[in-house]
């Protein structure tokens, strides 16, 4: 918006004569953002004051150039500067901070303007070199300026000129109205997708890279705006060409360096002066544009001047043609067409002084200049003819040209209405002078040749930051130029096709009419008209390019979204893009080396055509989300004309070199994938995230329906992290196992609770969220962070078990760190929280993961050498403990250990046959691992056991007893510690002074067969003396027995068989039903885990997770 709107207040004629003066002679005064509110002066009464809106021009000051993605409007800095201090809107002034008054909203919408990045950016100084910038005029183009003669001027160039006449000679009329139809259609319905897209808001300088990667997202953007670039710096290196090809062959050709004794090296002496005069003319263009690109623009009309007065000529001389052709004779051999260059008469004798003596066509294909010399047998058998090159328009030559005349390299080109005898092999005659194919054509050879003659739609869009009215002048502009270019394109095959003679528009260099421009034979008043407008529009074009594919690299540059090319977005004070004028140099020098133009035009075909590609993807992407913000003003859009373009660009792609069209989007994935993987977080509301939303959003409600497969089923975590005081990740190594685990792939959800409420605790989860993420990112954990203030932990924990994800892309595993400082806790509400975890899981039906010694756990860097991962299977869990080793090991860290699976028989089982079920069921599984069955026979109950069990509930009493301070809480656990020593060795005492033997070790029956016995009169002595001496014994829970057995003989026979394992599996067993017994349960796993460095426990969640079958 180029317009100013200051508030001025006005009197409004109820105050004092003197304030009236003063009011008046005060002038416009910008109001303050005050709301409306005046000061008052004692003994004076103001009335409240109109405010008027009046016109300012003064430019905004908006930065370098460089599009902004804050909101220019609210939130910005200057919003904090204004304080509120009226009465009116008291009721909101709390908030005026983050929600502004509506009158700043328009004052900001009222200064707010965008520059271009081409034309204006030159003027200003660079906002790093922390110069002053330099004021730019309000943009006051409107579109017959701004957008038509600018597109008019890129689109008709070079091609039209050099190419046309030998695409329609080659093609044919039919044909080449095919070749034009196809690419005007492609670029039409480009245009109207890039209106759609140019209207739908205020557009920046940047053109179609800003389109497309504010519509695509970064990834899509850059990879298609450095295409867009590579596009525009061969589009430079073809002008450049173009530009030399005039310049030798039509306009001097006697400057070339090299030339050619021979016809078969005339090709490479040509390609060889283009080369050297090419990188001249690229270093005197790359130093005008250094030096003052402000000319390049003040001369672009000059340009434009030269293209408009050629086309002008050329339709004058095909009038003139329909009454008067011009004279340009073509020399014809029987049906062969001669090069008209080395002789000036189309005779093979003459008579001078009646001697008849041979000409110089007759020194061509002859030995010598005597009549009785060898000459060759074509020359000889066949007339010379002389035919009009332009016959005119009402010579009827258009229905010879309707058809096409492909051929090879080296085909001659012919006449095939003139008598021709013998030349049954043309190939001997090559050499000769004659006009021959100098590259094999094809249909498809010539829409890539052609193509670069429509592009050049993008001129309008680009200077939107010139426009008055862009939202206007863009669509009426681009279209207008591109009909306006197809019906001169349309116009010129059919009248260069009803003009010119069929073998002088397939004579691509004018050799047949002594090497002038075909096309300017048809000109009037004169050829040059068309050789010098048309070397000066291939000079304004060359120039051009070399001026906008800078700016456009400097544009991507400045977003941060490719890192590697950071550089490039500096230049001079004055914001000139030195380096990125450099890299483009470069770049136009590799097309320039190639040489040729027929060569280059596919190249330049390829980027330019998906960058159309993709601006009709991003129509079409926005239309059919139908995103709230889609609102273009320009309605004359639709899907399926975007859809239509996108492949009509696709088709033309392949159509003109498909090999071109695969290393162009090889490029592209390669930066896409570079920019995903390297490339800075941007938010721009674009379109492919809008898909990913809406694809996200079906897929969730298809998961909703049922639950996943076994098949299908992975662990999708949730991690609990513990944060330290400054709220920093206690164990980091939780989120390595996580990607360890998850190999990127399922969901991963990191989650922690903070304690308190939200609104006094929102700025410090905000600080831990992004902590998290920051952790996340240095163990590369993909995922999401979700931190939850909550009361106290416990509920947090539970909320986040039962709410974190959403439908069926919900968490189905929870992992968790063992805490293993639980018996030094003060607070035993710690392991308590564990436990109810434990609880939340199994009744939510998830699995359970708990990581013992987390911090000795590997890191993504790390490589583990040979080695066992060990699965301790003592109950089936759903295969959670088969799955997670093979899920492990397709992490590199882990991918050189080896899988061992242990489980446990029992007295009656046969332990041979369990290990062969078990050998067998892991070959369904498709899984390699060793199998080993280990016997657990002795059931007995040792005494260790019992003292362990003794001492543990003893602990648990004495925990209870919450009243006792600390110091008598340790009294007392010393007192208990030293009695159970005393009696334990009063118990060995007995057991060596004892006559009779006594077992030490007991099972359940032998424990109430005992207790039976004991009842009796005439029980034993010796056993009744046992229970005496261990009367403690009697009193203890018999399931915490034997609790505590299993884990003691389990944490035997695990450490014994997998000390020295890298990483331990086992199955972990459920808290008590009655949660009296919880600290009991976390003894029982202490016991359990003693001895081992890295245990990861598993709980399945109730269902089968791996299977057999395919």
């Amino acid at each position: 918006m180029g317009d100013r709107f200051v508030v001025v207040p006005v009197d409004t004629g109820k105050t004092s004569g003197k304030e009236g003066e003063r009011s008046g002679s005060t002038g416009a005064h910008p109001a303050p953002d005050t709301g409306g509110s005046s000061s008052s002066v004692p003994g004076t009464v103001f009335e409240p004051a109109v405010h008027i809106l009046e016109y300012n021009r003064e430019p905004n000051k908006y930065g370098d150039g460089v599009p902004k993605e804050n909101s220019p409007f609210i939130n910005s800095a200057e919003n904090d500067k204004n304080n509120y201090d009226g009465t009116n809107m008291a009721l909101f002034e709390e908030e005026m901070d983050r929600h502004p008054m509506v009158s700043s909203l328009l004052d900001k919408l009222a200064n707010y303007t965008n520059l271009s990045q081409g034309a204006q950016e030159h003027e200003e100084a660079d906002e790093e070199e922390g110069t002053k910038k330099k004021t730019v005029k309000s943009p006051q183009m409107g579109t017959f300026m701004g957008v038509y003669l600018p597109c008019l001027q890129n689109i008709l160039g070079v091609i039209l000129f050099l190419r046309l006449t030998w695409i329609v000679g080659t093609a044919g009329i039919l044909e080449s109205l095919a070749i034009v139809g196809l690419c005007c259609s492609c670029t039409m319905l480009t245009a109207i997708s890039m209106s759609a897209i140019a209207t739908n808001g205020v557009v920046p300088a940047g053109g179609s890279y800003y389109m497309i990667s504010r519509s695509l997202g970064p990834e899509f953007g850059g990879a298609v705006g450095l295409c867009f670039y590579l596009g525009t710096t061969f589009a430079g290196a073809m002008y450049i060409l173009g530009t030399i090809e005039i310049l030798l062959t039509y306009i001097v050709p006697q400057a070339a360096i090299f030339t050619a004794e021979r016809k078969e090296d005339q090709l490479n002496a040509l390609l060889n002066n283009m080369r050297i005069y090419g990188t001249i003319c690229l270093s005197l263009m790359a130093v005008v544009v250094f030096v003052g690109v402000k000319y390049v623009n003040k001369l672009a009309l000059v340009f434009l001047a030269c293209v408009i007065l050629s086309i002008i000529s050329i339709y004058a001389g095909v009038i003139k043609s329909g009454f008067d052709p011009p004279d340009f004779p073509v020399c014809m051999l029987g049906n062969r067409t001669l090069q008209n260059l080395q002789f000036d008469k189309c005779l093979k004798t003459e008579i001078i002084n009646n001697n008849t003596v041979s000409t110089q066509l007759w020194r061509l294909f002859c030995d010598g200049p005597e009549l009785s010399s060898t000459c060759n047998e074509y020359f000889v058998n066949n007339n010379l003819t002389l035919i009009q090159g332009i016959p005119g328009l009402a010579s009827g030559v258009i229905s010879e040209n309707m058809w096409s005349a492909y051929g090879p390299l080296g085909m001659l080109v012919e006449n095939k209405r003139l008598p021709s005898v013998g030349g049954i092999d043309p190939a001997k005659d090559i050499y000769l002078p004659y006009v021959v194919n100098d590259i094999s054509t094809f249909f498809t050879l010539l829409v890539g040749i052609y193509f670069p003659s429509v592009t050049g739609i993008m001129a309008g869009s680009n200077r939107s930051g010139d426009l008055k009215d862009a939202q206007k002048s863009i669509p009426i502009g681009t279209i207008l130029a591109i009909a306006t270019t197809s019906f001169i394109y349309v116009s010129g095959v059919i009248l260069f096709g009803a003009c010119i003679e069929g073998v002088l528009l397939r004579d691509k260099f004018g050799d047949s009419v002594k090497g002038n421009l075909v096309i300017g034979t048809l000109s009037w008043p004169s050829p040059w008209v068309i050789v010098i407008g048309s070397f000066f529009s291939c000079c304004g074009a060359g120039l051009q390019s070399l001026t906008g594919a800078p700016r456009l690299l400097q544009a991507i540059a400045r977003d941060g979204i490719v890192p590697f090319l950071q550089v490039f977005g500096h230049g001079k004070a004055n914001g000139e893009p030195t380096w990125a004028l450099l890299l483009t140099a470069g770049i136009c020098e590799i097309g320039i080396l190639i040489a040729s133009l027929d060569a280059v035009a596919p190249i330049l075909s390829m980027f330019f055509l998906m960058c159309y590609m993709f601006v009709n993807l991003a129509c079409a992407v926005q239309t059919l989300l139908r995103t709230p913000n889609w609102r273009p003003r320009f309605k004359y859009y639709h899907w399926t004309l975007s859809f239509l373009g996108m492949s009509l660009c696709l088709s033309i792609m392949f159509i003109s070199s498909w090999y071109y069209a695969i290393i162009a989007m090889g490029i592209a994935g390669c930066i896409y994938k570079y920019i995903e993987y390297r490339g800075a977080e941007k938010e721009w509301g674009d379109g492919i995230r809008g898909l990913s939303l809406n694809a996200a959003r079906y897929a969730l409600i298809r998961l909703e329906e049922a639950p996943p497969h076994t098949k299908n089923w992975r662990p999708q975590l949730l991690v609990l992290l513990n944060l330290d005081s400054d709220l920093g990740v206690k164990h980091p190594r939780l989120l390595s196992l996580t990607t360890q685990l998850k190999a990127g792939k399922g969901l991963t959800i990191v989650g922690n609770v903070l304690q308190g409420t939200y609104l006094s605790h929102e700025a410090e989860a905000k600080k831990a969220e992004q902590n998290i993420k920051s952790t996340m990112a240095t163990e590369r954990t993909k995922g999401f962070c979700h931190v939850v203030v909550s009361s106290n932990l416990r509920d947090g924990i539970s909320h986040l078990i039962q709410s974190a994800g959403l439908g069926g892309m919900k968490h189905n595993t929870v992992l968790v760190g063992w805490p293993g400082t639980w018996k030094q806790s003060e607070d035993p509400q710690s392991w308590r929280n564990f436990i109810e975890i434990v609880r939340e899981t199994t009744t939510a039906h998830q699995a359970m993961l708990v990581a013992k010694n987390v911090d000795s756990f590997p890191t993504c860097q790390d490589r583990l050498g040979e080695g066992t991962i060990d699965v301790w299977w003592v109950v089936h869990d759903g295969g959670m403990l088969m799955l997670l080793p093979f899920l492990l090991r397709q992490h590199k860290v882990w991918g050189m250990c080896k899988m061992r699976i242990f489980t446990v028989a029992q007295m009656d089982d046969n332990s041979i046959q369990m290990k062969k079920d078990l050998q067998m069921f892991l070959y369904h599984l498709r899984l390699d691992a060793e199998v080993e069955v280990v016997e657990m026979h002795d059931n007995d109950i040792s005494a260790f056991t019992y003292e362990k069990t003794l001492v543990m509930e003893q602990r648990s009493q004495m925990l209870k007893q919450m009243h006792l301070s600390r110091t008598e809480r340790e009294r007392e656990a010393q007192l208990i510690h030293d009695k159970n020593t005393t009696a334990h060795t009063t118990m060995n005492n007995k057991e060596e002074a004892g006559p009779d033997r006594v077992h030490m070790t007991w099972t359940k029956d032998k424990l109430s067969t005992e207790r039976n016995r004991n009842r009796e009169p005439n029980a034993n002595v010796a056993v009744r003396d046992l229970f005496n001496m261990k009367p403690e014994w009697e009193s203890l829970n018999q399931s915490n027995v034997r609790r505590m057995h299993t884990a003691v003989k389990l944490n035997e026979v695990v450490v014994n068989k997998s000390q020295g394992a890298h990483l331990v599996l086992l199955n972990m067993p459920g808290p008590p039903r009655n949660r009296g017994g919880d600290e009991n349960y976390m003894e029982f796993l202490e016991v359990l885990l003693e001895g081992l460095n890295r245990v990861l426990m598993v709980r399945g969640g109730g269902r089968e997770v791996i299977t057999i079958y395919s």
